[in-house]
């Protein structure tokens, strides 16, 4: 077991999305060169004053790459860590360096939030052998030797904590995406597969009338109904593996003519719905998408709106665009405020993929609206 998860650790990637130098960088840069230059210069009992002063200040802005290159950020930040300590059991002076430097440590945390496994067993063993000769260079007792140790296993449990729990929630980024996806190919494939059963059935009548019509006309219905029964069949195939194996239904899918059956007077909050009635034919992945958007935000204001009176879904088409508005009159729930959650991240993710935008949140006048916009034309 344990043969496994070092073979596991030393397989594993670095992080993803490892984000770019950020301002609060060069401020904690900043701030860290100037802690270490006051103290090498008030403090009295520093040993070796400008030479410490010097590695501690000039080693800080090693942080500024600790997120893209934290191998080697540990190996000089604990590569001088270590050769201060073997400067001290030559014969130096001991406690060769500045409290200050204790800043190495968020190398420690970065290695193992956004290095790879390789270099996390490499990182953590030149930590361990600089910690053990900078312990046996300042042995002062055995507690301080268990809080060092334990300071540096924290800080190396933070980084992993962190890494966990960031890859866990990219999973789970991951699985409503393919939900999503799934979800869309489930809806086309019963759209699709009603207007082809349709025209099935409207070929196989075709056939049985052919005795009064011409014989090209019988091979054509014949040739039609070959192509739909094939079609039939190769759709059939693709979403039960969609489905694992769950039957397939050839109802067509709500659009956005059915969003009135939404609509409610009672009880409190009342469901207003607006649809334009001119509204043009749109393309089925559209017309399925809004509904679904809007069924979605409802379910959401109904859920989280606190003390709400009044829910309103409106349809708008114009310039090629399609926009749907679902606002709610109530309180802001602070969880929702606080987190988007996985319903509007599912949300986003539909409407991106239809080519269209989607904006959610608070508006000034109270409540909460979920505004998207959708092509009515959608490439192929």
């Amino acid at each position: 077991m344990i043969t496994n998860a070092l073979r596991s650790l030393w397989a594993e990637p670095r992080a993803t999305d490892v984000p770019e130098r950020l301002w609060r960088d060069w401020v904690l840069v900043g701030v860290l060169m100037m802690t270490a230059l006051l103290e090498g210069v008030f403090r009295d009992d520093v040993a070796w004053r400008p030479f410490a002063t010097i590695v501690a200040v000039g080693l800080a802005p090693v942080l500024l790459w600790r997120r893209t290159q934290p191998l080697a950020c540990v190996v000089v930040g604990f590569g001088t860590a270590m050769a201060l300590g073997l400067a001290t059991l030559a014969g130096g002076p001991r406690s060769v360096g500045l409290t200050s430097m204790i800043y190495i440590l968020v190398l420690v945390y970065a290695l193992v939030r956004w290095g790879s496994g390789r270099e996390i067993v490499i990182g953590l063993t030149v930590v361990l052998v600089a910690a053990v000769i900078g312990t046996v260079a300042d042995y002062t007792g055995p507690s301080d030797v268990i809080g060092g140790f334990g300071i540096i296993a924290a800080a190396a449990a933070g980084g992993a904590a962190v890494r966990y729990r960031a890859e866990s929630w990219r999973r789970a980024l991951d699985q409503i995406r393919s939900q999503e996806r799934v979800g869309l190919a489930r809806e086309l494939h019963d759209m699709v597969a009603h207007h082809v059963s349709a025209i099935a059935v409207q070929a196989q009548a075709g056939r049985a009338m052919a005795g009064q019509r011409p014989e090209a006309g019988l091979e054509a219905l014949a040739v039609i109904e070959g192509e739909a029964s094939r079609t039939l069949a190769e759709m059939r195939a693709m979403v039960r593996v969609l489905r694992d194996g769950a039957p397939a239904e050839y109802t067509p899918q709500p659009g956005v003519g059915d969003l009135v059956s939404l609509a409610r007077r009672e009880p409190v909050p009342v469901v207003y719905v607006e649809v334009p009635d001119d509204l043009d034919e749109l393309p089925i992945q559209v017309d399925a998408a809004v509904y679904r958007l809007a069924q979605e935000a409802l379910t959401n204001a109904l859920r989280h709106a606190r003390n709400a009176s009044r829910v309103e879904i409106r349809v708008v088409e114009g310039g090629g665009r399609l926009r749907l508005r679902v606002t709610d009159d109530g309180q802001i729930d602070p969880a929702r405020s606080a987190s988007h959650g996985f319903g509007l991240l599912g949300m986003t993710e539909r409407v991106q993929l239809l080519g269209g935008t989607l904006r959610a949140g608070p508006v000034p006048e109270g409540g909460w609206t979920v505004d998207a916009e959708l092509p009515t034309e959608v490439s192929r």
